[in-house]
C-alpha cells in the first residue's frame, strides 16, 4: 500500500497540490484540518473542553467555535497551542486509523484487483511530524516555498478567508509555531520546489507520482 503523507509550512501550496492530485490522478485526499474541524463540532466533547478552559467568548453567535480567537491564543502562546493540539490530534489520528483500515479491508476482499496506478491516498497533514502521525505513511512529501512567498501566501489566504490582513508579526507567530521547513525538508522522501508557477509544481508532482 502505497501512503502518500503531504506537508510543509503554513502557506508553502499543500491544497495547490492535493487538489492537482485529486483532479488530475483521482486519489483519496484525507484532509487533516478537515477532521480538525470536525473535531471541535457544535456539541463535541473537544469544543466543551475548549469553552470550558477560555469560556463562551470562545463561541461565534451561532455556537461554532471563534477559530480566528483560537488562533489569537494559541499562536501567542505555545502552552495554549500545545493544550489544544492534545485535544484535537488523536481525534484527527483516529481518523486517518480508520480511513486506512478500511482501505485495508477493501484489499482483503478484493485481493486480486488491479494494483493503483500511483498511490491509494495521500493524507495531507500540516502537523505530520510534530503530531507523530509519521508512522502512518509510506513516503513523505514536503511542499518548500521561499519565506518572503510564505509569509505573501499566508497573508493573502487571511484576507480572503476572513478579510483581515495579518500583520507581520502575526505571520511570523504562525509561521514559527510549526517546524521550520529546513527541519521537515530534512525528514522528506519528495520535496516539492513551489517557487514559480503552478505548471512547474505540477512537474513536480507527476515526476513524484510517477517515479
Amino acid at each position: 500500500m502505497r501512503l502518500i503523507g503531504l506537508t510543509g509550512g503554513i502557506g508553502t501550496g499543500k491544497t495547490t497540490v492535493s487538489n492537482y492530485l485529486a483532479n488530475t490522478y483521482q486519489l483519496p485526499i484525507w484532509d487533516a484540518d478537515l477532521y480538525a474541524r470536525e473535531a471541535v463540532k457544535p456539541g463535541s466533547p473537544i469544543l466543551q473542553s475548549i469553552i470550558q478552559r477560555y469560556g463562551n467568548d470562545i463561541l461565534l453567535f451561532d455556537g461554532n467555535l471563534n477559530r480566528q480567537r483560537l488562533a489569537s491564543l494559541i499562536f501567542s502562546d505555545s502552552s495554549a497551542r500545545t493544550w489544544v493540539e492534545q485535544q484535537i490530534h488523536p481525534f484527527v489520528r483516529h481518523c486517518f486509523v480508520n480511513n486506512i483500515q478500511q482501505l485495508n479491508a477493501k484489499i482483503l476482499q478484493n485481493p486480486d484487483r488491479n494494483t493503483p496506478q500511483y498511490a491509494d491516498g495521500v493524507l495531507v497533514i500540516p502537523l505530520l511530524f510534530e503530531s507523530k502521525m509519521t508512522d502512518l505513511v509510506t513516503e513523505i512529501w514536503v511542499v518548500y516555498s521561499p519565506p518572503e512567498q510564505q509569509y505573501s501566501r499566508l497573508i493573502q489566504r487571511e484576507k480572503m478567508i476572513s478579510n483581515r490582513i495579518l500583520t507581520f508579526e502575526e505571520a511570523q507567530a504562525r509561521i514559527q509555531s510549526q517546524m521550520s521547513l529546513e527541519e521537515k525538508c530534512q525528514q522528506a522522501d519528495v520535496i516539492l520546489y513551489n517557487s514559480s508557477t503552478p505548471e512547474e509544481l505540477f512537474k513536480q508532482v507527476d515526476a513524484a507520482l510517477q517515479g
